[in-house]
C-alpha cells in the first residue's frame, strides 16, 4: 500500500481499488488484498474527514461553535 498521507492521494487510490474490484476479473487473492487496503484507507479517510470538520468552527457573536451544516432535508424536518 502507498504511504501518501493526503487525504486525496488516500481518495484516488480507493477509488482505484473499487474500479479493479468491480470488474471482477482479478484473483481471489488479489482481489482480497486489495478489499483489505480499500476497508483500511476509508477508515483513514473517514478519520481524517472527522478531524477536519472538527477543526472547521465557525466564529459567531464571540463564541466559538462546532461547525454543522444543515441539508435541506434537516431544514425541511424542522418546519
Amino acid at each position: 500500500m502507498k504511504k501518501d498521507n493526503t487525504f486525496e492521494n488516500r481518495l484516488d487510490r480507493l477509488k482505484a481499488i473499487v474500479s479493479a474490484l468491480e470488474k471482477g476479473d482479478l484473483p481471489l487473492e488479489e482481489g482480497v488484498a486489495l478489499f483489505k487496503e480499500g476497508q483500511i484507507l476509508s477508515k483513514e479517510c473517514a478519520k481524517q474527514l472527522e478531524k477536519a470538520r472538527n477543526e472547521v468552527k465557525i466564529v459567531t457573536d464571540g463564541e466559538v461553535e462546532d461547525f454543522d451544516v444543515d441539508t435541506e432535508e434537516d431544514t425541511a424536518d424542522d418546519s
